[in-house]
């Protein structure tokens, strides 16, 4: 059995078996069926707050909107250079993973399911379908996808999906995210998540001398001593880098979760939903 056809087998059983297909209701409506208005409660969508209401009353509401049946999934694979990397699997396969059970899922719950992959540049996309051959299309494409050398560009990928996106759209975006995006503007116009795939060797590297290391994005050779001083400088600004990731995130109001290639993809996911 190919690898494709393991990943595919493993998502459609993992999500059939309603381990993460019953989510019926993982994107909430908005903008669509208004139902009424009630005062603002804590923990209240701030978004949803109907202005003219408010100051009124002289005191906030929200609008209440009836969850749209049918939604716009959109998945988005980030397959830049550093995706071709992994102590026991590259993050690239972890990618195709995510992208079999989101699709599965997307599918199982009755939804339109389209996707996207970029690097600096739209490299493919499909229009939004309910086919199952869609999803072996999709994941067939990521395994394939040669991503040595190329580089990610957020800007090109937030553009992109805020222009071409009419309808409002539940946008998963799978990626390493050592890059920051801004996904401010975007998030305003649809709902968006961002799965970061990691490797635990690439967060928490090990003491290797000295060494010659390949830029899998880049195609540098990067070569010097790896003690531990310089490793625990490198682990320090990973973690500096994934704090500001995380506040910028939840900055432009975008949730998010960490997979890990040696972890199950399927639980992270349905933690993710489930925390809604």
């Amino acid at each position: 059995m190919s690898k494709l056809q393991k990943i595919l087998v493993r998502a459609r059983r993992q999500v059939f078996s309603e381990m993460l297909g019953n989510n019926p209701s993982i994107f909430h409506g908005e903008g669509y069926d208004f139902i009424e208005l009630r005062e603002y409660t804590p923990g209240d969508d701030i978004r949803h707050i109907d202005w003219n209401i408010t100051a009124k009353m002289q005191k906030p509401f929200i609008k209440i909107f009836r969850e749209e049946r049918e939604l716009n999934v959109v998945t988005v694979s980030v397959l830049n250079g550093s995706v071709h990397f992994g102590s026991k699997k590259f993050k690239q396969e972890t990618i195709a993973e995510i992208i079999a059970l989101l699709s599965f899922s997307t599918l199982k719950n009755g939804d339109l399911l389209s996707s996207y992959i970029f690097t600096d540049e739209m490299i493919s996309n499909s229009k939004p379908s309910k086919k199952l051959q869609q999803v072996q299309k999709n994941v067939e494409e990521v395994l394939s996808f040669n991503a040595l050398n190329k580089k990610v560009d957020f800007k090109v990928i937030a553009d992109t999906l805020y222009k071409r996106l009419k309808r409002k759209s539940l946008i998963l975006v799978i990626g390493d995210f050592f890059e920051i995006p801004d996904f401010k503007l975007l998030a305003k116009k649809h709902e968006v998540i961002a799965i970061i795939v990691r490797d635990h060797l690439e967060e928490n590297p090990p003491i290797m001398g000295y060494s010659s290391l390949v830029d899998p994005q880049s195609g540098a050779t990067l070569e010097g001593d790896f003690n531990k001083s310089s490793v625990k400088a490198y682990t320090k600004k990973v973690h500096e880098h994934d704090h500001k990731l995380y506040e910028t995130l939840r900055k432009h109001q975008v949730r998010f979760t960490k997979v890990y290639t040696d972890s199950s993809a399927a639980v992270a996911l349905r933690r993710l939903f489930e925390g809604r």
